[in-house]
């Protein structure tokens, strides 16, 4: 009973190495077809019609990329809110005398944040 059941997995194993290889031999010829089917005459035409239908090919694309991403290569943090309590910790810390770096880094906001809180709650020397 056992050894007929392990015939028969060999056999449908054996099915879908057959059924695998078919796939992937279809689907290489269907790709290599796919360039003259839609009008170009090379591989490279079709693939730069590819990459600027997905976007990867406009001008500005590029742009925004690197506009969402630093030049270290780490992502950009998602946008503070500043909240009553935000601008309450950052006045408390500017009066225990942290520094500008200090507070960014305690309220999690970026340095500008602390700049524009200072600002707007007139702790910012006038020259």
């Amino acid at each position: 009973m056992v050894i007929e059941k392990i015939k028969e997995l060999e056999a449908t194993k054996a099915k879908m190495i057959a059924l695998e290889e078919s796939i992937a031999t279809q689907l290489t010829q269907e790709l290599a077809e796919l360039p003259a089917k839609y009008g170009f005459s090379s591989v490279l035409d079709f693939i730069k019609a590819v990459k600027l239908a997905a976007g990867k090919g406009r001008k500005g694309a590029k742009s925004k990329a690197k506009g969402k991403a630093k030049a270290s290569g780490s992502a950009r943090r998602p946008r503070a809110v500043i909240t009553e309590e935000t601008r309450a910790l950052v006045k408390k810390l500017v009066e225990e005398g942290k520094t500008g770096a200090e507070i960014a880094q305690q309220a999690n906001i970026s340095l500008p944040s602390v700049h524009n809180i200072k600002k707007a709650l007139g702790l910012v020397k006038k020259e």
